[in-house]
């Protein structure tokens, strides 16, 4: 049975590791990490099958790869908080010689990262690659990926999106993040890319919606939809709506703090919004 109250109680304290570890370095992006906490502390706990420990080919798991690479903070907590590695680690972030970087790097080999991103719009790419190799080894385990809507003007997300269908790549779920921001305004104002359902549709996807992607029933339902239409000789991509900041109120519904720490006094505000629950590190 899924506690959907432990659940909110560690995206709680997601949200306040993604603070204090911006905090503490004066660097990094909150705004898209608050956002997707709810989804990605789902996707860990309920939807994804994971084996105990960590193994760089994923074999017989499904296997996660985060194409918007900049909101590494809410991964690297979710990764902690998943006994990928330990938590007091989580205060390294992007300090000199981390594991920890601004964005996802492989090099130093952290447990749960498969691939070095935040170069943004290659994600789709490698994803639809690992998902060949599952085929290839008669692996029924799925992909999941994640991908910023602003990432979306990318050019190369549409190759790799009309290279998905054409190629009948059906062990995939893509889900992009809708929160209708990126580092200079509204997706809206920089290039609007309409109606997102339709574009990938005409492209020979499936897609699924989830209008309340901060709920967390409501992830757990949406992407429970979506897998059950993976298999169908169509990739699959998953519409998340979710706000920008959410959980705090003065970093929601703006582009301002894409990429913007907290000063002291915020900070303090931002926790006491959301009191610690399962233990800082």
């Amino acid at each position: 049975m899924i506690d959907i109250n432990h659940l909110e109680e560690l995206t709680t304290q997601v949200r306040r590791d993604i603070l204090r570890m911006v905090h503490k370095v004066n660097s990094g992006h909150p705004g898209g990490s608050l956002g997707c906490s709810e989804f990605v502390v789902s996707l860990f706990n309920v939807i994804m099958k994971r084996n105990d420990g960590f193994k760089m080919d994923g074999h017989n798991e499904d296997i996660f790869f985060l194409s918007n690479g900049h909101i590494s903070p809410v991964f690297y907590s979710v990764l902690a908080r998943s006994n990928y590695f330990d938590i007091s680690e989580l205060n390294t972030f992007r300090l000199i010689n981390s594991r920890l970087q601004g964005h996802p790097t492989t090099h130093e080999g952290l447990p749960g990262v498969r691939v070095a991103s935040g170069s943004l719009g290659q994600g789709l790419s490698v994803a639809i690659g690992a998902s060949h190799s599952k085929k290839l080894n008669n692996d029924s385990n799925l992909i999941y990926s994640l991908h910023g809507d602003g990432e979306l003007q990318e050019g190369q997300n549409w190759e790799a999106i009309m290279y998905a269908s054409a190629k009948n790549i059906d062990n995939i779920i893509a889900t992009i993040d809708v929160n209708g921001q990126q580092i200079d305004g509204s997706t809206s104002d920089v290039i609007d890319m309409g109606d997102l359902k339709s574009k990938f549709e005409s492209f020979g996807w499936i897609v699924c919606k989830i209008d309340q992607g901060n709920d967390i029933q409501s992830i757990i339902n949406g992407m429970k939809e979506a897998k059950s239409k993976t298999g169908k000789n169509k990739p699959v991509c998953v519409l998340l709506k979710t706000v920008m900041g959410n959980g705090v109120d003065f970093m929601m519904h703006t582009h301002e703090w894409h990429g913007k720490a907290p000063n002291d006094e915020q900070l303090e505000t931002a926790l006491n919004q959301n009191p610690e629950t399962l233990g800082d590190y």
